[in-house]
């Protein structure tokens, strides 16, 4: 994870421009917030999965 991180500070503001006008000629502006919601709800269910992990005698009462 620091890994990713000294990485991304290594990006300047034009090579972040370059990437997200990439994202959109290949992707289309319609596309974007359906990826987006993806994005997150893959990540929502990553986070209670790991919570899950963390606690295994914790009753979910939401489902």
């Amino acid at each position: 994870m620091t890994s990713l991180i000294i990485y991304l500070g290594m990006l300047g503001p034009w090579q972040i421009a370059l990437i997200v006008a990439a994202v959109l000629l290949l992707f289309g502006g319609k596309k974007i917030p359906e990826l987006m919601r993806g994005l997150g709800s893959g990540i929502k269910e990553f986070k209670d999965a790991t919570k899950e992990d963390e606690d295994p005698n914790k009753i979910e009462e939401k489902k």
